[in-house]
């Protein structure tokens, strides 16, 4: 067995597992709910886009979205998780070879049978290296160990150049059903004034929710490529966004001179016929 160790723990969150799990209570208890909003017991979304800062930045805002998943604990059996590639440049969507990636709350096993159901296409490549330091992924995966336990495995992607089209038909070949569950993992705006923010992630977040993937520049978002083929399957498919929560670093722990956007997404429902 071979394993990716956690890269980021005590950096991005802590690295012990008693005081994660206490981080990971204080960022649920601070995510921005709506109870009217909320989906109908025992329904939960098919897909999230979620923020992977540091938790102090952004782990209430990736709360809002983990939270919609609570009643999917013992269905989801796969996760389907995409990141930014940040540190290795990669064509495509590198995918890994080893079996496990292991945070502080335990190890989390690579589903390399769903792997080899996209291995054929030109854009699925191979590089260990290019998860080795990456945040993005690491990031999401104590917040998934806290919702769904660990009775899932998980298909992680670094995504480096690659177009919505390119990205949204490896997530169609491993969309499945209720079993799987897609992770988008992104931030939004970089190190632009509070107010400069404000409005690039409200214009941002209106192309997500009515899944203009065509519409997202470079600097609107650094998950762009993965959350761009969400975005490109879902109009495909009939299916809505919904968002859950708009904030940025100012808004949670920093100061307003240059900040980091972060938003959470769902995919729940899919749209009426007329």
């Amino acid at each position: 067995m071979t394993a990716r160790p956690p890269a980021v723990a005590g950096a991005f969150y802590p690295a012990d597992a008693g005081r994660l799990r206490n981080v990971l209570r204080q960022c649920f208890a601070a995510a921005i709910r709506d109870d009217d909003a909320a989906p109908a017991p025992g329904a939960f979304p098919k897909a999230i886009i979620a923020p992977h800062a540091g938790y102090i930045y952004s782990g209430a805002v990736a709360a809002a979205a983990y939270a919609r998943l609570r009643p999917a604990r013992g269905v989801i059996q796969r996760v389907v998780l995409l990141g930014p590639a940040h540190r290795v440049a990669v064509r495509g969507l590198a995918t890994v070879t080893v079996d496990t990636f292991t945070t502080p709350l335990g190890d989390v096993a690579i589903d390399h049978d769903a792997i080899q159901q996209i291995a054929r296409l030109r854009q699925a490549t191979v590089s260990d290296r290019a998860h080795e330091q990456e945040h993005s992924l690491e990031t999401q995966l104590p917040f998934l160990q806290a919702v769904l336990g660990d009775g899932f495995k998980l298909v992680p992607f670094a995504v480096g150049d690659a177009t919505a089209e390119e990205v949204a038909q490896v997530l169609a070949i491993l969309w499945g059903g209720e079993e799987t569950l897609v992770v988008i993992s992104s931030d939004l705006s970089h190190f632009h004034d509070y107010e400069t923010a404000r409005r690039m992630d409200r214009q941002t977040s209106d192309n997500i929710v009515n899944l203009r993937y065509e519409r997202l520049g470079y600097e609107d978002a650094c998950g762009r490529a993965p959350v761009s083929g969400l975005l490109y399957l879902a109009a495909q498919r009939n299916y809505c966004l919904e968002m859950l929560d708009l904030r940025n670093s100012a808004d949670t722990a920093g100061d307003k001179s240059s900040v980091v956007g972060y938003g959470a997404y769902a995919l729940t429902t899919t749209k009426q016929a007329a």
